[in-house]
């Protein structure tokens, strides 16, 4: 099918066949809520998932398993979708790129690359004249020592590739803090220096191929471990600041070509005189943790949205539809399963949204989230804790 033909198939047909076809590459709990949104929408998703029990595997009917490098596998959905997204940035780019004969990849691995490797984020992040921190790539433990004499004596060290949710990053004083991962590393490391930030936030952005770009309001996420543990939306700064970091997200959208949603993490830092600004962080390039809080607080949620950009359809509104929205994740429980105690998180916290993965217990994993949407921040955030400690198993019933 033509892909300038595939706003024309959504509407009126009503028929399964002619329904238009996502393929996703990845079968995490971003993928299960992709297709809570595709239902909704009439759309199917035919899912490359990790394990028939998994997260995206129990809810998506056109799931089939396999490995995000598998070709075949990757070949075989390819060839019966409209259009091929990703939930996780771990797909290579020549595999990306193989399948555009068959139908339009979203983000492409041209764009998805500044995802993926963040010492080619950071070089492009220069070029488009975005606010990094200071940064060296660094081969040996020479350049280790000369890059930490820079930085003051402290740096926070990366692996270019495959790091997330605080793995692939160390703050070092010393190259011997990262003899193991030079010898390792292929293409050496990224070390840049450790920024002193106020707090960090997060600006979400989708854009379609015709160029259309919205923007959800900036949210603050703060960190557990180096995982995000809360979101609050929208974030406590000025308008001055909201203004800035919309521009620093639809730039790179604009700059990089991104197709689909496109979060932004970024510091907030002051400088001597008392004044704002931002640096970025990270990149990533699909559904982000840090905009869950959409699925009930916005008018569009970032995954109806991401599969609206995709196909090229106009996007929705994405305003607030409450004053303050907060979420938090439910990371690790004291339960076998936390839904045994659903009817005291409902009962004690009403206003509490529950969503859960189907993930098995784990310590530290994310088995879900919980979002309250009210017109105060501080009774979102203490309905959203309490209601998330009890999921945790931190609260018992009394």
């Amino acid at each position: 099918m033509n892909h300038s033909t595939l706003s024309h198939k959504v509407v009126g047909t009503g028929a399964h066949e002619s329904a238009p076809r996502i393929g996703v590459i990845g079968g995490g709990q971003l993928a299960r809520m992709m297709q809570e949104a595709a239902i909704a929408l009439g759309i199917r998703l035919d899912c490359l998932v990790e394990a028939s029990d998994g997260s995206a595997g129990q809810v998506i009917v056109d799931s089939s398993v396999g490995a995000a490098d598998d070709v075949e596998a990757v070949t075989e959905i390819a060839h019966r979708c409209d259009v091929m997204t990703v939930e996780h940035e771990h797909v290579p780019d020549e595999l990306l790129t193989a399948l555009e004969i068959y139908c339009p990849v979203y983000p492409s691995a041209q764009s998805l690359q500044y995802a993926q490797d963040k010492l080619l984020m950071r070089k492009k992040m220069d070029e488009i004249s975005m606010p990094n921190p200071r940064f060296f790539h660094v081969k040996s433990l020479e350049d280790v020592e000369d890059a930490l004499q820079e930085l003051g004596g402290t740096g926070v060290a990366k692996t270019p590739r495959d790091g997330y949710d605080g793995k692939g990053v160390r703050i070092i004083e010393s190259a011997n803090d990262v003899h193991e991962w030079l010898e390792k590393a292929e293409n050496g490391l990224l070390l840049e220096e450790k920024v002193p930030f106020v707090m960090e936030v997060s600006q979400l952005v989708a854009r379609r191929p015709s160029g259309e770009i919205r923007s959800w309001p900036l949210v603050q996420s703060i960190q557990q471990d180096g995982v995000c543990f809360q979101t609050i939306a929208p974030a406590p700064v000025d308008n001055v600041l909201i203004d800035q970091a919309r521009f620093i997200g639809e730039k790179i959208a604009h700059e990089l070509e991104v197709v689909g949603v496109l979060a932004v993490e970024m510091f907030c830092v002051e400088d001597d005189e008392g004044d704002t600004s931002f640096i970025i962080n990270e990149l990533a390039m699909r559904p982000h943790n840090t905009g869950h809080w959409t699925i009930d607080g916005a008018r569009t949620s970032q995954f109806e949205q991401h599969l609206r950009a995709v196909l090229d359809l106009p996007l929705g509104q994405t305003d607030m539809n409450c004053d303050v929205s907060v979420m938090v994740n439910v990371l690790g429980s004291e339960l076998e399963d936390p839904r045994q105690v659903y009817s005291h998180v409902m009962k004690l916290c009403p206003e509490a949204k529950i969503h859960m993965y189907g993930k098995a217990v784990k310590p530290g994993r994310k088995l879900g989230h919980v979002t309250v949407c009210s017109d105060s921040v501080e009774h979102a955030h203490t309905l959203a804790q309490q209601a998330a400690s009890i999921l945790r198993g931190e609260t018992k019933e009394g």
